[in-house]
């Protein structure tokens, strides 16, 4: 039996992983048209259903669950040999891809990018920015060998190491009352629109702080969603509202209209990890998390000792 060819596989992970012909053809850059006779080549091809389908529903069969997880690992290997040859056409022995978001903290980016392996001499680190949620799951399916991410809770499929952790910040018009705290809390919030990151920019930020203000029994008057610092921005002083931020992103929009605080919840600590595959077998990928561990103690034994000195 012939071997299915790769634009098949590629449309079977596609679909199974969106279970929407729509956005999956859209992911692929492909016509709807085009993934549903790629599909049907393929089950064809292979003898096998891999999905149940009508026009409202995608399902996986069980038959289909099991190819397409080995379909993702054939893939893999694929893009990895392509990958490889070419970084060693450039001189570099292997390459480690490594996803990040635009709210990581820069100087964990430039932690990451600083480490080197006396095993992997030549080590080449790409680096890859999407959503936290959706860098999880490209590590999940192999598509990253590693990714900081933000507020990801555990799952089976990823290993983590903690590397930060930080509270959610509050961004306010300066004119505002409760500006004169040095910190707050959602009880401080309670007669402000909240302004919270869309579903798409990470929906466990927004789930864990309504999580959160259910538990106190408290409902804004409104909520508003965005998907960048400044669009919180100008919803803040549009609705005089309070917008919950990363870090990194409330201090980007930090000016004269608007003023920052850290929010003093414990149940809404922000976690940053380096997150890995819990199959990944690879050495490169367990001697790089075991650098970036160690560079991390390093890093807060200095800090230690900086905070002694300095008292």
């Amino acid at each position: 039996m012939a071997l299915p060819e790769m634009r098949l596989l590629q449309a079977a992970i596609a679909l199974a992983e969106e279970l929407n012909f729509s956005r999956a053809a859209e992911r692929l850059r492909i016509e709807q048209s085009t993934l549903s006779k790629r599909i049907v080549e393929l089950e064809s091809q292979i003898d096998l259903r891999l999905f149940e389908r009508n026009h409202q529903v995608v399902e996986l069969t069980e038959a289909g669950r099991y190819f397409v997880e080995d379909a993702r690992n054939a893939v893999l290997h694929a893009e990895r040999a392509v990958t490889g040859a070419r970084a060693a056409l450039h001189g570099a022995d292997d390459v480690i891809h490594i996803g990040r978001s635009a709210g990581t903290d820069p100087y964990l980016v430039t932690m990451i990018q600083s480490i080197r392996l006396p095993l992997f001499p030549g080590l080449k680190v790409k680096l890859w920015s999407n959503f936290s949620h959706e860098l999880a799951r490209m590590v999940a399916t192999g598509k990253l060998d590693l990714a900081l991410v933000t507020a990801i809770p555990e799952t089976p499929a990823l290993s983590f190491l903690t590397v930060a952790e930080a509270p959610v910040f509050i961004a306010l018009a300066r004119s505002d009352a409760i500006v004169k705290s040095v910190k707050l809390n959602l009880g401080d919030l309670r007669a402000h629109d909240w302004i919270l990151p869309a579903q798409h920019v990470n929906p466990y930020i927004s789930e864990m702080i309504q999580a959160a203000a259910s538990a106190k029994g408290i409902a804004p008057p409104d909520t508003h969603t965005f998907t960048t610092a400044e669009e919180a921005s100008a919803l803040v002083l549009a609705h005089k509202g309070a917008a919950f931020l990363t870090r990194e992103s409330a201090w980007r929009i930090s000016c004269n209209q608007i003023a920052i605080r850290p929010l003093a919840e414990e149940r809404l600590k922000l976690v940053t990890r380096l997150a890995m595959r819990s199959d990944d077998k690879k050495r490169l990928t367990s001697e790089f998390v075991r650098a970036a561990g160690r560079k991390l103690v390093m890093m807060q034994l200095s800090q230690q000792r900086s905070a002694a000195l300095a008292s």
